[in-house]
C-alpha cells in the first residue's frame, strides 16, 4: 500500500514536471523565469537594467554552489507552483525574506572587493542589504529595504 502511494505520488510528480517543462527551469535562460505572467515585469525591468549584459536570473537569485542553486531551484519551484495554481499570492510577486538572503549573498558574492570596507567589523553584525540603496539595480522595481545579521 505504501508503494503503491509512492508510485502514484512519484508518477504524479514526474507527469507534472515533464507537462510544466519544468526541465526548462534547471537552465540559465531568464526568459524562462518570465514564463508567468506576473514575471513579465520583473523580466522586463531586467532587461532594462545595468545588469542584464552581465547577469541572468540565477546569478542573483540562486546560490553559486551546485547543491545550494538546485535545492533553491527546488524550493522556489514548488512554491511558486503551488502559489500560481491555488492563486494565491501577491501581483506584483514579492521575495520572500530566504530569497533576499540569497540575492545579498549574490552581491557580495560579485562586489566583495567594492563592499569589503562596508561589512560589519564582526562576524554576524548587522548591515543594510545592498538592494536598500541599489533597488533598480537588477530590476526597476523598488524593493522594501531589509537589515540582515550574520554577515
Amino acid at each position: 500500500m505504501i508503494a503503491a502511494s509512492f508510485g502514484v505520488l512519484g508518477g504524479l510528480g514526474v507527469f507534472t514536471f515533464g507537462y510544466g517543462q519544468g526541465y526548462a527551469y534547471l537552465g540559465n535562460n531568464p526568459q524562462t523565469c518570465a514564463n508567468c505572467h506576473v514575471m513579465q515585469d520583473s523580466y522586463d525591468s531586467w532587461q532594462k537594467s545595468s545588469h542584464h549584459a552581465v547577469a541572468v536570473c540565477n546569478d542573483c537569485h540562486a546560490p553559486h554552489d551546485l547543491v545550494g542553486k538546485y535545492l533553491t531551484k527546488a524550493d522556489n519551484g514548488f512554491f511558486h507552483s503551488l502559489a500560481f495554481t491555488t492563486g494565491d499570492f501577491k501581483d506584483p510577486i514579492q521575495i520572500k525574506a530566504r530569497n533576499s538572503r540569497v540575492v545579498q549573498h549574490a552581491c557580495l558574492d560579485c562586489h566583495q572587493e567594492l563592499v569589503n570596507h562596508m561589512l560589519p567589523v564582526e562576524s554576524g553584525g548587522e548591515m543594510l542589504s545592498c538592494v536598500h540603496c541599489h533597488a533598480s539595480v537588477g530590476h526597476a522595481q523598488s524593493v522594501a529595504p531589509r537589515r540582515y545579521e550574520g554577515y
